[in-house]
C-alpha cells in the first residue's frame, strides 16, 4: 500500500475525532456558553446536516479541481472551521465553526475514497479504501476517548486546537505523499450527476443508510442502556465505546480484505449477522459480559460492510464516481439521523431502552434484502463498470493500475 494512505488517513482521523469528541463535552462547552445541554447538542445535530449538504456542494465545486488540491482545500477549510471553534466568544459563532468544518467530511472521505482506489492494483481497491478509513475507525479508539479526557481536565477549547493540529498534519502529508494524479477526461458535473441514477448506485447507497443506520439505532443510545440494562457504572461507557471502536477498526480490515476477493458475499454475511446481533442485543444487554461483546461485534459487522459499499458505488458510478462516492458517505450521516429518531420513538413509546436494538435489527434485515436484490439484479444485467473516474481501471499487464501517476505511486 502506498505511503499517500497514511496522509489520508490522518486526515480522517482528525475528522473521525472532531465529528464525535463533542459527545463527550458536551457539559462542558453548555456550561461555558451558559446554555443548556439540549442547545447545546446542536452542535452534533448541526455536524450531521453540515456533512450532508456538504457532501455534494463541495464535491461539486471541485469537479474543476485537481483532487489532491482538494484535498488540501478541504483540511485547510477543516483546519479553520476547527479554530474557530476553539476560539468562538460566543456560542453561535461555535456552531458556525462546527458547520465549517462539517462541510469537509463527505467530500474529503468521497474523494479521497476515489483517490485511494487509483493509487493501487485493481484487486487491492477496497483493501486501499479501508487503509483510509482505518483513521476513522482510530478516532473512536484513540481520538474520542483523549480528546475528552484532554476536554474534561484543561478545557474543551484546548481539544479543538488539537484538532486543528491534526487538521494541519493531514494537510501536509497530502501536499508531501499524494501524487498529483491528472483529472479524468471529458468528466463533467452532468456526468457526476448522471452517476447518481444508475440504480446500482442508488441500491447501494440505500444499503449505507440502512445497513450502519442499523448500526447507529443501537449506538445512539448505549449509556442509558448500559447504566440502566447492564447495570454499567456511568464512567464505564467510554471504555464500552472504545470497544465498539475497536470493534470498527477490525471490521473494516476485514471487510476491505474480504471484499476484494468477494464483494457481494462479503456484504450479505456482513449484513446477515449484523442483523442477528442486534437481535440478540436485546437479550445480551442484561449482562454485563455478553454486553461487552455484543458491543464489540456491531463495530466490527457495522463497518465490516463500509469498504464494500464505498467499492460497490465506485464500480458502479460509470466514470464519474466523484460525487457519488461523496453522497454515499453523506447517506452514513443520513442513516443515523435516521436510525437516531426511530430508537427514540420506541423508548418514549414506554418499549424500554433494548428497544432500539429492534429498530436495528430491522434496519439490517432491510438492507439484507437490497443486497440480494442488488446481487440478482448485477447477475441479471452483467458484471459492474470497470471504469473509474474516466480511467480504465484494469490492470496493465503486470497487473498494476493503468494511470501512470498511479503506477508511480505504487510503486514508491
Amino acid at each position: 500500500m502506498p505511503l499517500a494512505l497514511l496522509a489520508l488517513a490522518i486526515g480522517a482521523f482528525g475528522i473521525g475525532t472532531t465529528e464525535f469528541v463533542i459527545l463527550g463535552l458536551l457539559p462542558e462547552v453548555a456550561a461555558d456558553y451558559g446554555v443548556s445541554i439540549p442547545t447545546a447538542g446542536h452542535l452534533v445535530s448541526g455536524y450531521a446536516v453540515g456533512v450532508l449538504l456538504g457532501a455534494p456542494l463541495m464535491t461539486a465545486l471541485g469537479t474543476k479541481i485537481p483532487r489532491k488540491r482538494m484535498l488540501m482545500a478541504l483540511m485547510g477549510l477543516f483546519v479553520v472551521g476547527n479554530l474557530v471553534s476553539a476560539l468562538a466568544p460566543v456560542f453561535g459563532l461555535m456552531l458556525t465553526g462546527r458547520l465549517i468544518a462539517s462541510l469537509t467530511h463527505g467530500a474529503f472521505f468521497g474523494i479521497g475514497a476515489v483517490v485511494a482506489a487509483e493509487l493501487v492494483a485493481p484487486h487491492k481497491k477496497a483493501g486501499a479504501i479501508a487503509m483510509m478509513f482505518t483513521g476513522l475507525t482510530l478516532a473512536n479508539v484513540i481520538g474520542v476517548p483523549l480528546g475528552t479526557y484532554i476536554g474534561q481536565t484543561a478545557g474543551w477549547r484546548v481539544t479543538f486546537v488539537l484538532v486543528a493540529g491534526l487538521g494541519v498534519v493531514g494537510l501536509l502529508g497530502v501536499a508531501k505523499l499524494v501524487p498529483d494524479l491528472p483529472r479524468p477526461e471529458g468528466v463533467r458535473l452532468r456526468h457526476e450527476l448522471t452517476a447518481l441514477r444508475e440504480p446500482q448506485v442508488l441500491l447501494a447507497m440505500a444499503m449505507t443508510v440502512l445497513g450502519f443506520g442499523g448500526v447507529f439505532a443501537a449506538i445512539t443510545y448505549i449509556a442509558p442502556m448500559m447504566t440502566e440494562t447492564a447495570g454499567f457504572a456511568d464512567s464505564s461507557v467510554t471504555w464500552l465505546l472504545v470497544l465498539f471502536g475497536v470493534g470498527m477498526v477490525g471490521g473494516n480490515l476485514v471487510g476491505g480484505r474480504f471484499a476484494d476477493r468477494a464483494l457481494m458475499p462479503m456484504l450479505l454475511v456482513s449484513l446477515s449477522a449484523l442483523a442477528l446481533v442486534l437481535a440478540l442485543f436485546t437479550l445480551t444487554a442484561h449482562h454485563k459480559a455478553a454486553a461487552a461483546v455484543t458491543i464489540t461485534l456491531v463495530g466490527a459487522l457495522g463497518f465490516a460492510t463500509v469498504p464494500p459499499l464505498q467499492k460497490r458505488v465506485l464500480d458502479h458510478a460509470h466514470g464519474a464516481p466523484t460525487l457519488a462516492s461523496a453522497v454515499n458517505i453523506g447517506a452514513f450521516n443520513l442513516g443515523n439521523a435516521l436510525a437516531a429518531w426511530l430508537g427514540g420513538l420506541t423508548i418514549s413509546a414506554g418499549l424500554g431502552y433494548t428497544s432500539p436494538n429492534w429498530v436495528g435489527a430491522l434496519l439490517a434485515v432491510a438492507a439484507l434484502i437490497l443486497a440480494l436484490v442488488s446481487a440478482l439484479l448485477e447477475r441479471r444485467t452483467g458484471a459492474p463498470s470497470r471504469t473509474v473516474a474516466g480511467s480504465v481501471t484494469g490492470p496493465s499487464a503486470s497487473g498494476e493500475p493503468a494511470d501512470p501517476a498511479a503506477r508511480a505511486a505504487v510503486r514508491g
